[in-house]
């Protein structure tokens, strides 16, 4: 008898989880709302030290795909695994504590009919805003290439990366991440969309991102060492962003 095929997720839900277990289950049940039968959350634990593990085998739901690390590999490594995981047709990043906004996977799905990547806003709650928190994407600069590469670079257009999605078909040029990168992979996926010229900015919030002091965001100002490394990063990001666009 051959084999039942397997469905293809309609939409996969890509979560890096690391001592997440006070926010998780919040999180998770609030991506389930959003989610048919056939999708799947694709959650890779990365070695924590905490219940978190239990805590999303204890939910029980079959569209959970959890994948226990042998390693800690830290967010950026656990972010790419967990996208090459990935089985949708549309790919959903998401962080362990954060709490989606309802319709936000139909939302976003809408505003990628034509489009390789969407990224909307967040509504930032539970701390206080620092000045990172306080950019806002708009709807108009969605085609303003230079601009929002510069953005990148310069640091006045951030994206985040629970607040994206993206095509299928993106995902070989988004994957593998840069060698070199052990941060910003949110920035470094943007960009991706941005160079292949296919990504739209939504100005409504579609989540709820949690503020706490684990929060990997920088809070403070950064020493002039660590801001050139970051910016020379960009650009070998943007370098290598560019070579795969030309070659497909």
């Amino acid at each position: 008898m051959d084999p039942v095929p397997t469905l293809i997720p309609r939409v996969s839900v890509c979560m890096a989880a690391y001592n997440g277990a006070n926010h998780i289950r919040e999180q998770i049940e609030s991506i389930l709302l959003e989610l048919s039968a056939t999708d799947e959350l694709v959650i890779i634990d990365d070695c924590s030290t905490d219940s978190t593990k239990s805590v999303v085998e204890g939910i029980g739901d079959p569209r959970i795909r959890l994948i226990a690390g042998t390693t800690n590999a830290g967010y950026v490594r656990t972010f790419e695994r967990a996208l090459s995981e990935s089985r949708g047709r549309y790919v959903f990043l998401s962080d362990q504590d954060d709490i989606w906004i309802p319709g936000r996977t139909e939302r976003m799905i809408a505003g990628l009919q034509d489009k390789d990547m969407v990224v909307s806003n967040c509504r930032h709650f539970d701390g206080p805003l620092g000045r990172f928190h306080r950019i806002r994407l708009k709807a108009k600069d969605s085609n303003h290439t230079l601009r929002n590469l510069a953005g990148i670079v310069i640091g006045y257009r951030l994206h985040w990366g629970c607040a994206m999605a993206f095509r299928r078909e993106l995902l070989p040029k988004i994957l593998p991440f840069p060698a070199h990168m052990r941060e910003s992979h949110d920035q470094w996926i943007a960009m991706v969309g941005i160079v292949n010229r296919s990504i739209r900015y939504l100005e409504e919030d579609t989540i709820l991102h949690r503020l706490h002091g684990e929060n990997l965001t920088p809070q403070g100002i950064r020493s002039a060492g660590k801001i050139f490394a970051a910016r020379l990063d960009f650009f070998r990001n943007l370098l290598i962003a560019t070579r795969r666009a030309l070659a497909n």
